[in-house]
């Protein structure tokens, strides 16, 4: 049975944080892949409009160019409305009943796990492998995983500021990503 990685997020944008993350996890849990889900609606956030679908999924596809094991997942674009991961992981795992899912999740949400919906059952479902993050505690009651990945300050967020601000954000995305997001006059002001 394959082994799958999941990271969800908003990846707008996808920054190398992700990436480090996505490979981190995938050789500390020894999994065959990791595929990157971008969220539609997460319940917890406010949604950002500041680059469409479209455009995320195309930063998505170049920031994870050239890595093997590193897939794109749309299930969560191609439903409407919130987007619980409960429901998510049911159709996963009925289009993929060979697939062990490992949910690769920040510090953040180690924290959030307790208002997760039907988390009792996503936890008889899927394996969470918690990762830290800057400022968040790792501890929890809930039975997950616990991978090391180098810290780093980078976020969504910030990058989207700098770049309203006309700042630089080399070497915080892949140059392609860095490229498209030029190209395409994202995140400014």
């Amino acid at each position: 049975m394959d082994k799958v990685g999941i990271l969800g997020g908003t990846f707008n944008p996808p920054h190398l944080g992700h990436l480090i993350i996505a490979n981190e996890v995938m050789c500390s849990q020894e999994l065959d892949e990791v595929w990157f889900m971008p969220n539609q609606e997460p319940p917890h956030k406010e949604k950002s409009n500041a680059a469409s679908n479209r455009d995320r999924i195309e930063m998505l596809k170049l920031a994870m160019d050239g890595h093997p094991k590193f897939k794109l997942e749309l299930i969560e674009l191609e439903r409407q409305g919130p987007s619980f991961t409960y429901d998510t992981i049911l159709l996963l795992k009925e289009n993929y009943p060979h697939k062990q899912f490992y949910f690769i999740i920040g510090a953040d949400m180690v924290e959030y796990l307790p208002k997760w919906h039907n988390i009792d059952k996503l936890l008889k479902m899927i394996t969470f492998v918690g990762v830290k993050r800057p400022s968040y505690n790792l501890q929890t009651t809930y039975p997950i995983l616990y991978s090391e990945v180098p810290e780093m300050g980078i976020s969504s967020s910030m990058i989207r500021s700098r770049l309203k601000e006309g700042r630089t954000v080399r070497y915080l995305v892949p140059d392609s990503t860095r490229k498209y997001i030029k190209e395409n006059h994202l995140y400014e002001s």
